[in-house]
């Protein structure tokens, strides 16, 4: 059986390949819009079940591997930034309080399908306009929910829960779910 990664994320191909020694790379070209009604476990699922299924009816002979990670502060979901402004702000924000991580992940062969999602609760140091703005203008939250990386220093204070899943693929999770959908 091959396996595949919807994601052309270079953070989850390298997490995957810690469970994983040979797949590939199909990114999934669906939208990241969301129903505003569904609690932020239920979108971070249903964008990584979209995912999946879209590049799992090309490939119905492989295993599909789908994540989507999400940002909740204060009941709302922190997406990509739209631009540096954008990612300034959303950093102003969280800094020195607490928010979740969550990551929807969906996992489907011919011999079965699996959703879950597991969740982190992060603490953020106080961080100052000065260090926001030299973060933001190297460039590396432009691609990442929050606007942030958990990999990146001086950001997170503590966090409770999978650190792999804050990077956007929690590998006990889909260690765990790949057992589950296969044939045995």
């Amino acid at each position: 059986m091959k396996y595949i990664l919807a994601s052309g994320s270079p953070r989850r191909k390298e997490l995957l390949s810690g469970i994983l020694s040979d797949f590939e790379v199909i990114p999934a070209a669906t939208d990241e819009k969301f129903n505003l009604s569904l609690f932020p476990e239920q979108t971070a699922c249903s964008l990584a079940e979209r995912k999946c299924d879209e590049v799992f009816s090309s490939h119905p002979d492989a295993t599909v591997i789908a994540c989507d990670t999400i940002v909740v502060f204060e009941g709302e979901i922190l997406g990509k930034p739209a631009n540096r402004d954008d990612a300034f702000r959303t950093l102003k924000r969280l800094s020195g309080k607490t928010h979740f991580v969550i990551t929807g992940v969906c996992v489907r062969n011919i011999f079965g399908k699996r959703i879950e999602y597991d969740k982190t609760e992060i603490r953020f140091n106080v961080l100052s306009d000065e260090f926001i703005k030299i973060y933001v203008d190297g460039g590396s939250p432009l691609d990442k929910a929050g606007s942030y990386g958990i990999q990146d220093g001086g950001l997170v204070k503590e966090y409770f829960g999978s650190y792999t899943n804050v990077v956007g693929l929690p590998v006990g999770l889909v260690r765990k779910m790949l057992e589950e959908v296969k044939n045995v």
